[in-house]
């Protein structure tokens, strides 16, 4: 039969898990949890830096796929019943916080690329230099923004052209990490 004291871990055990599951749903953009609701157990800057460090801690496990051992290891100073509380949550809501985490970076704007089109020029001449014989792009863009279609020209010279695909290259490997 389980003592006192064992009863009153498994309280707090069960009290923690629960809180845990709160700070998820808040990094998933649901209600967080309210200090109101443990009492005295925390001060006020006490509570804000739990909340913040458990967020910080399931947004970055989830955003790196940092493995079960990593995160267990970063929470060493804190009890291993505690630490492997946080990694059960952790595995039953990765696939949320991971869906959380996609959608906040995809709201990060409201506009979306939904065709293009493209020319290579070849510029021999301009007012100013008469003989310039200088490839251009013509990129045209159809961005939907709020609902409406808007369609955007760019011009490019071959290192404007470099800079662009080197930068989305780089937006790309970002995406490839989030997935």
């Amino acid at each position: 039969m389980p003592t006192v004291s064992s009863c009153s871990g498994f309280y707090k055990k069960h009290m923690f898990i629960k809180l845990l599951h709160w700070v998820v749903d808040g990094v998933c953009g649901r209600e967080p949890p309210r200090m109101a609701d443990y009492g005295n157990t925390w001060t006020l800057v006490e509570w804000m830096e739990l909340l913040d460090s458990l967020s910080s801690l399931f947004r970055l496990a989830v955003g790196k796929k940092t493995p079960d051992e990593e995160v267990l290891a970063s929470l060493a100073d804190v009890g291993s019943g505690y630490g492997e509380a946080v990694l059960t949550v952790l595995r039953a809501r990765r696939e949320e916080i991971r869906q959380a985490l996609v959608e906040r970076t995809n709201n990060v704007s409201s506009s979306t690329l939904q065709d293009f089109d493209w020319q290579i020029k070849l510029a021999l001449s301009s007012d100013k230099i008469s003989f310039l014989h200088t490839p251009l792009l013509n990129l045209r863009l159809d961005v939907k923004e709020n609902g409406a279609l808007k369609p955007l020209s760019v011009e490019m010279n071959r290192e404007e052209l470099q800079t662009l695909i080197s930068s989305l290259e780089a937006a790309n490997k970002v995406v490839l990490q989030l997935k």
